[in-house]
């Protein structure tokens, strides 16, 4: 069965979409996390929509507009949270709102526009992605590995202690807008796949699961890749068998529950680890530290 669907052109295209956006969202979702700024991805979610809606207004490809909006929102939100202006969960609010009350109203006005055309982008369509969709994909998902692989070092910085960062002689001015873009491009890659409303989930939930079974930052990333990957494909496996599955919620849930399987994992060796150290032996070493 797999080797038929491997023969479909639709189905290539979708598994493609599935493999980049399972490997892009858990990588700046990393860094999103470790910032604790985990409900970014929705902020400029519901930014893209806009763009989205642009798109439909203007006549061009909503996705190219969807790049646009979302980058000017993410610096946006970026500069106003450095400035402290405002909080930043009060400014990721602005976006929440701004973003789809904008978004509805310009695909309102939008010749042609419906709701069925928004719920594609707010949910995912993947079954419709086109060889277009496909080049545009792979182009920001090459952007977004690339930032990784060259800033990675410098970004994890930032992460870890924005103070040190700053004394280190780090830019963390453009270091954090480029954290901002990364994941602006990352929700325009992935609204096709999961949808803009549950593009987040793909960022941040498989790196919570790598979270509970692995400590290192770099290995943490890895596995969460990993994870993106398999929840995305199973997903869109999902959806291919069962034509009543929506595959955005399929590839959500499908995370959820590794994360979930992850959890209990995690729970068992940390408890086993701590029988192997028995508590008898910690005086012992207490009392060899202070002599």
């Amino acid at each position: 069965m797999i080797m038929e669907l491997l023969q479909e052109e639709l189905f290539q295209l979708a598994l493609i979409a599935a493999l980049l956006v399972g490997l892009c969202a858990p990588a700046v979702g990393t860094f999103i996390v470790q910032r604790r700024l985990s409900l970014l991805g929705d902020g400029i979610g519901h930014v893209a929509l806009t763009g989205v809606a642009l798109g439909f207004l203007t006549g061009t490809a909503p996705v190219l507009t969807a790049v646009i909006v979302s980058v000017l929102g993410a610096v946006a939100i970026e500069l106003v949270r450095a400035r402290g202006r405002t909080s930043g969960d009060v400014a990721l609010a602005l976006l929440f709102y701004g973003g789809i009350a904008g978004g509805v109203m310009l695909m309102g006005i939008a010749p042609g526009g419906s709701t069925t055309k928004l719920n594609s982008y707010l949910f995912g369509a993947i079954a419709s992605v086109t060889p277009g969709d496909i080049w545009v994909i792979a182009a920001l998902a090459a952007a977004v590995i690339a930032v990784v692989v060259i800033f990675g070092r410098e970004l994890f910085v930032l992460c870890q202690d924005e103070e040190m960062a700053r004394a280190s002689g780090l830019p963390v001015r453009f270091l954090s807008l480029l954290i901002a873009v990364t994941a602006a491009l990352t929700v325009v890659i992935a609204m096709r796949v999961v949808g803009l409303l549950l593009v987040s989930a793909l960022m941040v939930i498989p790196v919570a699961t790598s979270q509970q079974l692995t400590r290192g930052f770099r290995t943490t990333m890895l596995l969460a890749m990993v994870f993106g990957v398999l929840a995305s494909v199973g997903g869109l496996l999902a959806s291919t068998y069962s034509a009543k599955v929506p595959p955005g919620a399929a590839i959500v849930l499908l995370a959820l529950a590794g994360f979930v399987l992850a959890l209990g994992v995690g729970r068992f060796v940390r408890r086993g680890r701590t029988q192997e150290s028995p508590l008898s032996e910690r005086p012992q070493l207490h009392v060899k530290e202070v002599a």
